[in-house]
């Protein structure tokens, strides 16, 4: 038996991760299209996020449970036990023929975001530099950490009577403190030696439930500095106020914008210092932009397809004709390929 199904414009990626012949998560599969996701790099240092999805086996049978009027996720058909198809999947095989006349698209398609999620460098509104944190007599001590070269950090870490002493020149806002932090967050990750190990065995006796080395080994200066603030907020409680110094969840405090290991973005740090709301993401283009040896910068883009998918099923005649029977009961005149795109049987011989 022989099945031709004629497609247009399917879509070769997938925003999604985890995949459809498996249970859905709790909270759905994870979305992973948005420009924050597309620039990650798993373990081997590639854009794992950014996944190209070709016609598989599977693929082949969805459309073979879609044609006879099943509906249901394929994980959830082959775990039914009248599933049709549980003794004939081995003699199913399938030729997937590009249409040469209509050649595979690279296109920018932009993705519309429903979800509200916020712009984790953006904000909106006046900027309240006026915060008494930046302004109270103990803001230089406080802020001046940040300032503290590394081998300043190790000994503020081993003093509790450390002086932290803020050139006067640097004036204290909340976009001179963000540039700041950003600058830091850039920091290359270094090796642990002496005065890092002292220094996190340290760490670890304040703050037990915080991890300040990489699974490299090398430590984000970044960490160690994050970590800095939480303890001068502690020791300078013990002189000043420092109620405004952060912000109170129960019997929680938090710096603002930073948690006990690293600086949590622009976003996170500025809305406590803005009039405005944070800002909504409306959505994002579907690319990726790497630098590859050799090659330069190179942009991925949305891949489309047209062509045809030839399903060969090697049964019984009798098994064949039932078949038959009930895509044709079925009645599906289209249907997708893959995400998106145009598909429907243009041909079924015996």
């Amino acid at each position: 038996m022989r099945i031709t199904i004629k497609y247009e414009a399917a879509w070769q990626n997938s925003f999604l991760d985890g995949s459809n012949n498996e249970p859905l998560p709790k909270d759905g599969r994870g979305f992973v299209g948005s420009m924050t996701n597309l620039k990650k790099l798993n373990s081997e240092g590639k854009y794992s996020n950014f996944i190209q999805r070709e016609i598989s086996h599977d693929t082949v049978m969805g459309v073979l449970n879609r044609l006879i009027g099943d509906q249901r996720k394929l994980y959830q058909a082959k775990n039914c036990p009248n599933y049709f198809f549980a003794e004939l999947e081995n003699s199913i095989t399938f030729e997937n023929i590009h249409d040469h006349s209509k050649p595979i698209n690279k296109e920018i398609v932009y993705i519309r975001n429903i979800t509200g999620s916020t712009d984790q460098n953006s904000f909106t509104g006046m900027i309240k530099g006026n915060h008494p944190v930046f302004n109270s007599a103990y803001s230089s001590e406080f802020w001046g950490v940040l300032w503290l070269s590394l081998d300043q950090l190790f000994c503020f870490f081993e003093e509790n009577s450390y002086s932290v002493k803020l050139e006067e020149y640097i004036l204290l806002d909340p976009l001179i403190i963000l540039a700041r932090s950003n600058d830091l967050k850039e920091l290359k990750p270094i090796d642990s030696y002496e005065s890092i190990g002292k220094t996190v065995e340290y760490l670890k006796g304040i703050f037990p439930d915080q991890n300040y080395v990489e699974s490299s080994g090398k430590i984000n200066p970044i960490r160690l500095y994050a970590a800095a603030l939480y303890i001068q907020l502690d020791r300078l409680s013990k002189r000043f106020d420092m109620k405004d110094a952060c912000n109170r969840r129960g019997s929680n405090q938090y710096v603002y914008g930073y948690s006990k290991r690293g600086f949590n973005g622009p976003r996170d740090f500025m809305k406590n210092f803005i009039t405005g709301e944070e800002k909504t993401i409306w959505g994002n283009p579907y690319l990726l932009k790497e630098k590859r040896k050799g090659e330069g910068e190179v942009t991925s883009l949305l891949t489309k397809a047209n062509g045809v998918l030839e399903i060969h099923l090697d049964i019984a005649q009798e098994k064949a004709l039932q078949l038959k029977d009930m895509i044709e009961a079925a009645g599906v005149s289209s249907f997708y390929m893959g995400k998106k795109g145009l598909a429907y049987v243009d041909g079924l011989r015996i």
